[in-house]
């Protein structure tokens, strides 16, 4: 249902590295740009895109939003974590099982905006 996930920057041409970086660990990699957006896909299901905000305000997180993104398995929510904290982000949360069939771990992006890799089932 979801088609693809725009997410507010500060400083796109910062973020671009970031996203490259880090979004590479799950197979993602720039499917389309403007002067304002940058979009990531791994040919599968929604993309995610970074933007800086169409009414030229300060790009904001939101309080209770928070991005999700699917791994493959649990070594790779391990590796995404890692990668994120290399890259700067904000450690809301390190690897590990939150319930019996969700290992997850939890970080925030350089502008704030709070995302979740996670593995769901064994």
């Amino acid at each position: 249902m979801i088609g693809y996930v725009t997410i507010g920057t500060n400083n796109l041409e910062k973020s671009k590295a970031f996203y490259d970086a880090l979004l590479a660990e799950l197979g993602g990699k720039r499917a389309f740009a403007s002067d304002r957006m940058q979009g990531y896909s791994n040919g599968q299901g929604p993309m995610v895109a970074i933007c800086t905000p169409y009414d030229g305000k300060a790009a904001q997180p939101g309080n209770g939003n928070m991005v999700s993104l699917a791994a493959p398995d649990r070594p790779t929510v391990d590796k995404v974590h890692a990668k994120a904290m290399s890259l700067g982000a904000k450690d809301e949360g390190a690897p590990g099982e939150r319930m019996p069939t969700f290992y997850g771990a939890y970080f925030r992006d350089p502008d704030g905006n709070k995302f979740c890799v996670f593995k769901s089932g064994k």
